[in-house]
């Protein structure tokens, strides 16, 4: 009989290529996802596949899953600025009310349970590269607290279950990732690049662009949680890639990569934006024998190459999502 994961959050970026992972691997994937920044056409291939199924649930609500459940990921979180700017509580909720929706079934089924924090526990790091025992420079009042702190609670409340119940849980802290599947106009670096470049726009800089930044292709990513889920360690790790490149040099990186002549165009960073973000991962080395294998101009070019493909239509279209029902929650 196939072991059977639960994957919140299954129509988004990272999400999505879960669900293709487990599939391949052999399990039973159950995708749930309330659409609210995830894509129904990531998982449009998964329509017909006999071990997929599909529901449309908001995960801050009572979970019911029929039979045996052996795993479950929690994916399900809005995770770029542009998003959790505008839906600030429902940001809050998912972090908060959704792991603990999500501990309680996976108590009930005695699941093993692997959340999704993230390098924005660190908030804008005095220790570089960052340590899974540094405690953060997170603003816990600032706009971006609300992810922030929702991630730092998850992290929390996920401890605790295993603490007090027993819960088998793991906890992965993932560092800026990329590839097919993004939104090309989330607000990140690379589809904001990549747009740009796409659209013929001056390439924006917000800064002076000595920030820097560490990337990682989506299947390093999703081969580092892979292995988490199946380790024994139940403390938090870091997945990224240590590669780190400041913000300027990376532009030139995309200008040189789309083969356009875009100039680079600087304006004022956002609060509380972090300066640096580079992980330490030698505990994943130690631990999962895991390390990133895609060099960056091999991400970028198979990222290039599928924003490429997006339609005029999708190329220019402005990111204009009706947030209007899950504002009111």
């Amino acid at each position: 009989m196939k072991k059977k994961v639960l994957i919140t959050g299954a129509a988004g970026f990272l999400g999505s290529h879960l669900c293709d992972r487990f599939l391949a691997e052999g399990f039973s994937v159950i995708g749930m996802d309330n659409f609210i920044t995830g894509d129904p056409k990531n998982i449009k291939q998964l329509k017909d596949h006999p071990d997929f199924e599909f529901i449309e649930h908001d995960v801050t609500k009572h979970i019911t899953i029929e039979g045996e459940l052996h795993y479950i990921l929690h994916f399900a979180s809005p995770a770029s600025p542009i998003d959790y700017l505008k839906i600030p509580i429902q940001t809050l909720k998912v972090g908060s009310l959704g792991t603990h929706n999500l501990l309680g079934l996976a108590k009930a089924k005695n699941a093993r349970l692997l959340i999704a924090s993230t390098s924005e526990v660190y908030g804008d790091p005095l220790v570089h590269p960052q340590t899974e025992d540094y405690y953060g420079n997170v603003n816990t009042i600032g706009p971006r607290g609300v992810y922030d702190e929702a991630k730092r609670f998850q992290e929390s409340i996920t401890m605790a279950y295993h603490r007090f119940h027993g819960v088998e849980t793991r906890i992965v802290r993932i560092f800026n990732t990329y590839g097919p599947r993004m939104r090309l106009n989330d607000g990140r670096v690379i589809p904001a690049f990549m747009g740009q470049a796409l659209r013929g726009e001056d390439l924006t800089v917000f800064g002076d662009g000595s920030q820097t930044r560490s990337f990682c292709y989506v299947d390093d990513q999703v081969e580092g949680i892979f292995k988490l889920l199946f380790s024994d360690y139940v403390y938090p790790v870091n997945i990224g890639n240590p590669n780190e490149i400041s913000i300027s040099d990376f532009a030139e990186e995309i200008i040189k990569l789309t083969n356009t002549d875009q100039k680079v165009i600087y304006k004022d960073l956002p609060v509380n934006d972090p300066m640096q973000r580079k992980p330490d991962i030698t505990l994943a080395r130690k631990l999962l024998q895991w390390e990133p294998k895609v060099q960056r101009a091999e991400g970028m070019k198979k990222t290039y190459d599928y924003f490429k493909g997006l339609s005029r239509d999708e190329l220019y279209k402005s990111e204009h999502r009706d947030f209007s029902k899950h504002i009111k929650t």
